[in-house]
């Protein structure tokens, strides 16, 4: 790689820069944040809310916008300004949400209610799975639970979006028994940015839908158009990580990654446990 290159620097979080517990370490968040003070162009895209991004990687200071929501946003990490957005349109929320219902699968739904991000759910219909996810993002003041009443009339709904499709609809995200989720990820993935995968910490199958023009690859592309960069390298560790390589320049998989990515990798390098991000940035990064 040319030193007079400007090179964007772009790492995924869990599984690659954070450790099990959910946490950027110490000496990863200081290693970076020298990096970061000297110049180096570093910013991460993940599948997280920019609300727990920055709960897990609190002491970090990236300089640039970060890409949250698997590329639905790219944002200010430090005022939330929404910088991108991706969303869909009316009439595909409700595509999305009446093949959901066909599967019996009652999703978590993502919008933009009066400029600010909410998450809606009936409670009659979820599961212990998605309770648990829920349950870890009450106090960020997204929380919008709907009741039994608002469920029948959902349900009731013709050609209007219905109380859990209200706002900017930009994210879907299912947690339930596998074969639904899979069905319906056939059906949606045609038309639609689909991601189905296990999770790395409870292990339960998950299914994300987003709008084609939402991914982290996408993002990417943006945001090395902002900063007029050269060359993009990546690091990973899972599926919803294989557009972002497809698409750098240079994309390093983490010795923990899933096979697939390591067959497209530039390289192997040490695993999110063992640092392996910020030991191959404060040896190689330009």
């Amino acid at each position: 790689m040319k030193r007079n290159q400007k090179v964007l620097y772009v790492t995924d979080l869990d599984g690659t820069l954070l450790h099990h517990n959910e946490r950027i370490s110490a000496w990863s968040c200081d290693t970076l944040n020298g990096l970061i003070e000297k110049g180096m162009l570093f910013s991460y895209a993940t599948a997280r809310s920019i609300f727990t991004s920055s709960v897990v990687t609190e002491g970090l200071n990236p300089q640039l916008p970060v890409i949250v929501n698997n590329g639905s946003f790219l944002m200010n990490p430090h005022s939330r300004r929404r910088i991108l957005v991706n969303q869909f349109s009316r009439e595909e929320a409700q595509d999305i949400y009446a093949t959901l219902c066909r599967h019996q699968i009652a999703p978590l739904v993502d919008a933009i209610i009066d400029d600010r991000e909410r998450f809606s759910y009936f409670e009659e219909a979820v599961n212990p799975a998605l309770a648990e996810f829920i349950a870890g993002r009450k106090d960020d003041g997204r929380d919008n639970p709907l009741k039994s009443a608002d469920f029948r009339n959902d349900r009731n709904t013709d050609n209007d979006t219905g109380v859990i499709l209200r706002g900017d609809v930009f994210y879907f995200t299912c947690i339930g028994e596998e074969e639904k989720l899979r069905a319906a990820y056939a059906e949606l993935k045609p038309a639609y940015n689909c991601i189905f995968q296990f999770d790395i910490y409870s292990h339960e199958p998950w299914l994300e839908v987003m709008p084609h023009t939402a991914s982290k690859a996408h993002a990417i592309q943006q945001l090395k158009e902002l900063y007029n960069c050269d060359r993009v390298v990546v690091f990973g560790d899972g599926a919803n990580d294989i557009p972002m390589f497809e698409a750098a320049d240079e994309g390093y998989a983490m010795a923990n990654a899933i096979d697939a990515l390591k067959e497209i990798a530039t390289a192997v390098i040490d695993s999110n446990e063992n640092d392996g991000v910020a030991r191959w940035l404060i040896e190689n990064a330009v």
